[in-house]
């Protein structure tokens, strides 16, 4: 599969957490086990003795979901400061933790940074966080056991997967857009105009920060997946948060394109095209400047965009 990376997630009783992380865009496929216990053979009824916890093996698309909006997904989801229970199932086998596979440091940077972030906020935390050992699949029964048994005991609220991710309260924009917006955005934003490539102040911008709405004012971007495409336009390799941004088909002008909208202010944004590094994940966001305004990292606190900090790398 494409762009695929893997993360494995101990949250309690792997139903809930497997059936949670379903749900999530840019999620590509699950499957349920027990990990990091002192044995390469273990099963549901020894997973005690073996010391493995139940553990989700979680594959997922790079260039649609960051690891980051996947461990705050989870981090929704589970007690963290819980020492070997999660709702009501108690022992070892429950334990929280966070794996990765052994030589990915990429992932092994994002985790711990992510903990040092949740640990400045929460204070010292129970989630284990290791390369992963000895997974086991689970048996069959257990895989998409949610699916197979919509009845069946679950600790997670599931419909907390169609929540957002920050609890963001801003407000669009209560005015005319046309009242709000220069000559070029409201061309681009409210009549899906383009701006005159190498024209935007934003291309050459590539100080730490976010990029947002100019209508909305809602982060749409991140200054870690910029890349200069050398097209004109301020390009990017994925959104901030998988859910913020709509893409459409696009066939004027006698082509087939996806358009980019947001999905905040319900306004034309640009194209993406699948002609992007393909260590980013292949996509470039073709973006107008006009419709974004750049947020420097220093002022985010200010600006009220503490919660989207995490994401700045």
């Amino acid at each position: 599969m494409k762009n695929i990376k893997i993360i494995y997630l101990a949250g309690g009783c792997f139903w809930g957490t497997e059936g949670y992380f379903k749900r999530i865009k840019g999620i590509k496929k699950t499957l349920v086990g027990y990990a990091n216990g002192n044995s390469d053979e273990t099963n549901y009824e020894s997973v005690a003795r073996t010391d493995h916890a139940e553990t989700v093996k979680i594959y997922y698309d790079f260039s649609r979901i960051s690891l980051t909006e996947i461990l705050l997904h989870y981090f929704r989801i589970i007690d963290p400061k819980s020492i070997n229970r999660q709702g009501n199932d108690i022992g070892r086998q429950y334990r929280t933790g966070i794996y990765w596979e052994e030589g990915d440091e990429e992932s092994e940077n994002l985790v711990k940074d992510f903990m040092a972030y949740e640990e400045g906020r929460l204070g010292k935390l129970a989630v284990e966080i290791y390369p992963i050992k000895n997974f086991v699949k689970a048996e069959d029964y257990h895989q998409d056991y949610l699916d197979k048994n919509p009845l069946g005991y679950c600790h997670v609220n599931l419909s907390l997967a169609d929540d957002p991710i920050i609890d963001d309260k801003r407000e669009f924009l209560n005015k005319n857009k046309r009242e709000v917006l220069d000559d070029i955005s409201y061309e681009v934003m409210a009549n899906s105009g383009t701006e005159r490539p190498f024209t935007s102040d934003l291309n050459h911008e590539y100080r730490k920060g976010i990029y947002v709405d100019k209508l909305s004012r809602k982060p749409l971007f991140v200054s870690s997946d910029k890349f200069d495409a050398g097209c004109g336009w301020p390009s990017f390799s994925r959104p901030i948060i998988s859910t913020y941004l709509d893409e459409e088909v696009d066939t004027s002008y006698g082509m087939v394109r996806t358009e980019v909208r947001s999905k905040s202010s319900d306004s034309h944004l640009g194209h993406v095209f699948p002609d992007g590094p393909i260590d980013m994940g292949g996509l470039r966001y073709c973006i107008n400047g006009a419709a974004l305004d750049f947020i420097p990292y220093e002022d985010m606190d200010e600006k009220g965009y503490t919660d989207y900090k995490i994401f700045v790398k």
